[in-house]
């Protein structure tokens, strides 16, 4: 058995994605009325979206995904959570519409699990019945986004 590494066939110049590590950069919890769920548990539940990105290397790019999940009973907040759920993405030879779909679709879409998990583990050790988020298709998110500034550069 051959312990060489197999050659890379590869061309240098392909554009290239690829996940290097997911962590979890901050998250909170917030429970201002204690676990009080009565028997009649139907909170409103708003949910906010958020990608920022940072350039770490020429090629190395950390995208941030924030997910913010309020849960209000009546006029009172049952919980707030915040997750902010974090990646480092190579991304090499890309053109100018292919990174910013990777930044605004691709990368939030593989963060998104690891964020919906964070937030579900934090939701039920608050003491509260389990909560998952719905999916996310951030493919149409971004596409929505392309369209509204479309829109907005007509008028």
């Amino acid at each position: 058995m051959s312990t060489e590494p197999p050659a890379t066939t590869a061309d240098e110049s392909a554009p290239q994605l690829a996940l290097q590590i997911v962590y979890l950069k901050d998250c909170s919890f917030e429970s201002p009325q204690g676990p009080r769920v009565e028997d009649n548990w139907n909170p409103q539940i708003n949910l906010d979206l958020n990608t920022t990105v940072n350039v770490l290397a020429d090629d190395l790019r950390e995208v941030l995904l924030t997910v913010t999940v309020s849960a209000k009973q009546g006029d009172k907040t049952a919980f707030l959570v915040e997750v902010k759920q974090a990646g480092a993405f190579v991304m090499r030879n890309l053109s100018e519409e292919d990174m910013k779909r990777a930044l605004s679709s691709v990368c939030p879409g593989v963060l998104f699990p690891y964020a919906r998990a964070a937030v579900s583990s934090l939701v039920t050790q608050g003491g509260f019945p389990q909560f998952l988020l719905p999916p996310v298709n951030f493919e149409a998110l971004y596409a929505r986004s392309l369209a509204d500034a479309l829109k907005a550069t007509k008028n």
